[in-house]
């Protein structure tokens, strides 16, 4: 009878014949929250603010582009006061290439890295009109190969542009997949990954809004204002500005014309 062949990753035989017992790990857990419990999550932030939107004012998809690259170390409010004379001018990327270098760093001047911001806007723009026609493209791999475009602002994009379920992993959202559990993560790409895991694909549209407007206004990161959390009593952060979680806003369930989720 041919014996059995031996695996050779297995752990070797003791000395009495037995083969010692390897305790099996668990597997690292995606989320400290059950399916259930991220539903629930998401339900509420679909009450609260059943049509999320984005901040950065844009009137097209390369208004949008233009705003989220420039948006890079600055803040949305910011951004906007400086791109609401230049998308008057300039709105499409043959608009922003007659516009020229020099005047659109006069024009974004007030924002940070400004002077390499503009040379990416430019580049970009060059870019579009060889490539693309003069077109914002609605692919991930297409958007990322534009000048300035990393994976977080071709994510916004293909969400505010074009209506795709895709999750843009800013500070806010970063800190708190971290903080409360919800998708923790070393890096951006990885709380990305965990968290288009785990939301279900109902809620994915909007997710990426809820979770920046809830670290923005209230999951803030020097102190969280957990007496006006939506999610208080679900949440597992280590440590909460109260003892006694009390949402003070409607969770009802959403209208009898919406979908109903779980």
């Amino acid at each position: 009878m041919e014996k059995p062949k031996r695996n050779p990753r297995a752990a070797p035989a003791s000395a009495g014949g037995a083969r010692p017992v390897r305790r099996k790990l668990p597997a690292r857990r995606l989320s400290l929250y059950s399916p259930q419990e991220v539903a629930e999550i998401f339900r509420r932030f679909s009450v609260q603010r059943p049509e999320p939107q984005g901040e950065l004012e844009h009137v097209n998809p390369f208004t949008l582009l233009v705003a989220v690259v420039l948006s890079a170390q600055a803040t949305d409010a910011g951004v906007n006061k400086a791109t609401r004379s230049l998308f008057a001018a300039a709105d499409t990327p043959r608009k922003m290439l007659d516009l020229g270098e020099e005047k659109l760093e006069a024009a974004i001047r007030t924002i940070g890295l400004w002077r390499n911001k503009a040379k990416n806007v430019i580049a970009l723009s060059e870019a579009l009109i060889r490539d693309h026609d003069g077109e914002v493209p609605a692919d991930r791999e297409a958007l990322m190969r534009l000048p300035g475009v990393g994976r977080k602002t071709a994510n916004v994009v293909l969400n505010m542009a074009f209506g795709l379920p895709a999750m843009a992993v800013d500070t806010h959202i970063f800190r708190i997949g971290n903080r409360i559990g919800l998708a923790p993560g070393k890096t951006p790409d990885e709380v990305e990954a965990g968290l288009v895991r785990i939301i279900p694909d109902h809620y994915l549209r909007h997710a990426h809004h809820w979770l920046i407007l809830h670290g923005r206004y209230v999951c803030k990161a020097r102190r969280p204002d957990c007496p006006l959390c939506v999610i208080a009593d679900l949440c597992k952060a280590a440590e909460k500005t109260t003892d006694v979680p009390a949402p003070l806003v409607e969770i009802a369930p959403p209208r009898q014309t919406e979908p109903q989720y779980p």
